[in-house]
């Protein structure tokens, strides 16, 4: 794929011109206040760009998941105040994404001032399967840039989603691909063709069936597969264990198996933790012990335990799988990292990550997070990503629709 840039569009002239920017503003909030500003972050040197040589930048974005109807629970406030306290430019926040404040705004908007339009999830034609209503609001936000508008996809959170914000104004305007977007995709071809080897990805989580396909797709392309956090369960009840009443997806172990055996003839070794750390019940405080991880029942809790982070032994032998490789994709939190008495597996990739002699990738979403909750600063890995569910979708190999309609 080839694509227009942001600096290519910058050559061209924006002074004066309304750019329209889908930007990932969608953070992690504990009422209003921002818990993880990262994305915001990251979509500032794109904005910064524009601003400085004179744009009127419109920006989309969204903020969880509304059902096609304002919610002040998924309000983009918090976030724009957040940008705005960051930014070295002046930012305004529509009520709206095309009613009439988002058009009153608009239309007064000043060269070098950015526009954030209320989240566009509050529209149901954003996330519409039905290409016309999707492209009937594409066309209301075009309008919005005038004659001469341009628009720039630096969301690459929101790639893999054949959204009107993201496809459908892509193609009804001159479309150029924002630098955080650029930055993600050569990261990620890094970990898909040339990669350096010994290549170790670490997957974690909760559920396996978020991470079929990408499991699938590694077999045979990485070294060595760590698994941890609640998708573990279902790898130690395919090897043959009783878990208790850890999390299991009983409808995949077949699947597991599939993989464990496969994996085996392909030179791809899975790594399932040895030791666990069960609790009595999912709670911070909760009274907890570290058992084998073949004899999760025989804890104090019996069969009513839960195992929720990985033992240190396993944390251990995870280090030392790191510690050798020279190309590392983690995506995932080995354990419920939120709650401090289960945050030591985490830690201890996270820690790992920064210490190797190797490119390190953290697959952004809850692992992004969770660096950022454990103390550790972005510029100790070798790339954050700003897209989770993006990120795995580029690594299954499928055609994220975001990518593909600027494709020129």
């Amino acid at each position: 794929m080839t694509f227009h840039t942001l600096n290519e569009l910058i050559a061209e002239g924006v002074r004066g011109r309304y750019v329209l920017v889908r930007s990932d503003l969608n953070v992690p909030l504990d009422g209003s206040t921002v818990t993880d500003d990262g994305r915001i972050k990251a979509s500032l040197p794109v904005l910064g760009k524009l601003t400085d040589a004179g744009a009127r930048v419109l920006v989309t974005a969204h903020l969880g998941r509304p059902k096609g109807a304002p919610e002040e629970k998924y309000s983009l406030k918090p976030a724009v105040s957040r940008l705005a306290e960051l930014a070295g430019f002046k930012v305004h926040l529509a009520g709206d994404t095309v009613g009439s404040s988002g058009k009153e705004l608009a239309a007064s908007l000043q060269d070098g001032e950015v526009l954030v339009l209320e989240n566009v999830r509050f529209d149901a034609r954003e996330t519409s399967k039905d290409d016309a209503q999707r492209g009937e609001f594409a066309d209301e936000l075009v309008a919005l840039t005038g004659s001469n508008g341009a628009f720039v996809d630096d969301a690459f959170g929101a790639v893999h989603r054949k959204h009107a914000s993201v496809y459908d104004v892509a193609t009804r305007l001159p479309s150029y691909q924002g630098d955080l977007v650029r930055t993600e995709v050569e990261v990620l071809r890094k970990l898909t063709a040339d990669t350096q080897r010994p290549y170790v990805v670490v997957l974690g989580g909760s559920k396996v069936s978020d991470k079929l396909a990408v499991i699938d797709n590694l077999i045979g392309k990485a070294d060595t597969i760590l698994v941890g956090g609640g998708m573990l369960f279902t790898f130690l009840a395919a090897e043959g264990h009783k878990v208790a009443g850890s999390l299991l997806e009983e409808d995949q172990i077949p699947v597991v198996k599939d993989y464990l055996q496969r994996a085996a003839a392909a030179g791809t070794e899975f790594v399932v933790p040895t030791d666990v750390v069960v609790a009595a019940k999912f709670a911070a405080d909760s009274a907890h012990e570290t058992v084998a991880a073949d004899n999760i029942e025989g804890s104090s809790f019996g069969a009513s335990g839960i195992g929720l982070d990985i033992g240190p032994e396993s944390a251990a032998a995870f280090a030392d799988r790191i510690k050798g490789a020279k190309t590392v994709f983690w995506n995932g939190p080995m354990g419920v990292f939120e709650f401090e008495a289960f945050s030591a597996g985490t830690r201890a990739v996270a820690q790992a990550l920064t210490a190797a002699d190797a490119f390190t990738v953290v697959g952004g979403g809850d692992s992004a997070a969770a660096v950022r909750t454990l103390g550790f600063a972005d510029d100790e890995f070798g790339h954050i990503s700003t897209g989770g569910g993006a990120s795995l979708e580029y690594l299954e190999g499928k055609e994220l629709p975001g990518l593909s309609v600027l494709d020129r």
